[in-house]
């Protein structure tokens, strides 16, 4: 770690450029050095430490597997240019176990008093939850945790189905893992401690594809067979790479859609799915809805549809056939065949729609942004683009594979109905950027 003013420095001599550029993207490169800049100052002001450290953890976004990963089901998943970004240090004394955490989406500091990290029922739904949970967490697994300071900056937009909250998550795991375990803190083992946090401390009842995605970064082929410890197979193609912007070669450009639908408040949404597939599964003998064959299913959907009710045999036949469409979805991706992989994008969002039915909100059905949008995209790009929910559903976002030659234009009216920068262009994030770090070597040179 090095004092702030050596990292004033070497930003400004241009020591962390390709690294800003392979997270953020070329595009957004000179937000990304006014972001640290930014950082580094209110560090300074607000804690004035000797040395700190630069840690940033990726958004997400969900390829193909809606809502399969919480039945130990299959994933395509990729993180993104989009980051929650700190300047940390640890605390000025030694045995401080007190972690207070700036954050430009919140007026006031996040303070945890780490000498208990038990589970409060008071502080569910809070990012000091969180932040006791990834202590709590990482303490039961045997490993260090104590206080530290940090100003965090964040690009993922709340409740747009980006994953912030796992970026959160794996961004303070990594800086526990910095300071006080020499960095050697898996990438599974924070993935697991961020989502046990989620589950426990936050009260969320999410998946696991999140914070793996977060955590490790790249494009993910998942298999959640066995869930604590899920098997990851990197998928090898040029598509999205964040040094650039699109997706290489192909002629198309990935983007979400902000529909402005937060996903505050719709927790029962989610969890109903989970609940109503256990209980489809549990009809045939088993707790989670894997391995089921679509032919047992259909020879005996009378005993479901009585059972479990239609909705929860609707969402079964989603997963059954969103399981093995995510693993098709990797193999073309990984092969190349873009307008293969983009058919199976349109299926996976047919079936989100009419079977897993997340994309209306029943808590209040006069608002329909995700139909809306979903539909004023097919008006618009008809043959010269894919969209689908994305994500949890419900309300956020819609993913969008929008040939080049249509994109400005799509985006020019997308925007007049959602809103100005609603349409965010997506890259994809490769592994080797969790720090920034000055090289010594480097820093000599410049």
């Amino acid at each position: 770690m090095f004092s702030i003013k050596d990292h004033h420095n070497y930003l400004a001599a241009g020591g962390f450029d390709t690294d800003l550029i392979a997270m953020h993207s070329r595009s957004r490169f000179d937000e990304s050095r006014a972001r640290i800049s930014k950082l580094l100052d209110w560090m300074k002001d607000s804690f004035n430490p000797e040395k700190v450290g630069i840690a940033s953890a990726p958004g997400r976004t969900e390829l193909g597997g809606n809502h399969t990963d919480h039945n130990n089901g299959r994933v395509l998943a990729a993180a993104i240019n989009l980051d929650c970004l700190a300047v940390f240090s640890a605390s000025a004394c030694e045995n401080e176990q007190t972690v207070t955490i700036l954050s430009e989406n919140y007026k006031n500091p996040i303070v945890v008093d780490l000498s208990d990290t038990s589970p409060r029922t008071a502080e569910e739904g809070t990012s000091e939850a969180i932040v006791r949970g990834v202590a709590d967490g990482l303490r039961e697994a045997g490993l260090k945790v104590s206080g530290f300071n940090a100003c965090i900056s964040s690009t993922i937009p709340a409740g747009s189905g980006l994953s912030s909250s796992a970026a959160f998550e794996v961004l303070v795991g990594r800086i526990f893992s910095a300071l006080f375990n020499e960095s050697q803190i898996d990438p599974l083992t924070i993935a697991r401690v961020a989502r046990r946090a989620e589950n426990i401390h936050f009260a969320k009842p999410c998946g696991f594809m999140d914070q793996m995605a977060s955590s490790f970064e790249g494009i993910l082929s998942i298999d959640f067979y066995e869930p604590e410890t899920p098997e990851v197979t990197r998928v090898n193609s040029s598509f999205g790479n964040a040094d650039d912007s699109g997706f290489y070669g192909t002629g198309y450009r990935l983007c979400v859609v902000d529909t402005g639908g937060s996903h505050a408040d719709l927790t029962p949404e989610y969890a109903a799915i989970r609940q109503e597939m256990h209980m489809a599964a549990k009809c045939f003998g088993r707790n989670e809805a894997r391995d089921l064959k679509l032919s047992d299913v259909l020879e005996n959907m009378g005993m479901l549809r009585k059972e479990a009710g239609d909705r929860a045999a609707l969402r079964l036949l989603h997963f059954i056939g969103e399981d093995e469409r995510a693993v098709r979805q990797a193999e073309k991706l990984s092969a190349g065949k873009m307008n293969e992989f983009l058919n199976l994008v349109s299926e996976s969002g047919r079936s989100s729609c009419q079977l897993l039915q997340n994309c209306y909100s029943t808590t209040d059905p006069s608002e329909q942004p995700i139909p809306m949008a979903l539909h004023l995209t097919g008006l618009l790009l008809g043959s010269k683009g894919v969209g689908r929910v994305h994500g949890g559903g419900f309300a956020g976002t819609i993913q969008v594979y929008v040939q080049d030659s249509c994109f400005d234009k799509y985006c020019l009216t997308m925007e007049k109905l959602f809103g100005s920068g609603s349409v965010i262009e997506l890259s994809i994030r490769q592994p080797g950027h969790d720090f920034l770090t000055i090289s010594e070597a480097k820093a000599a040179e410049k």
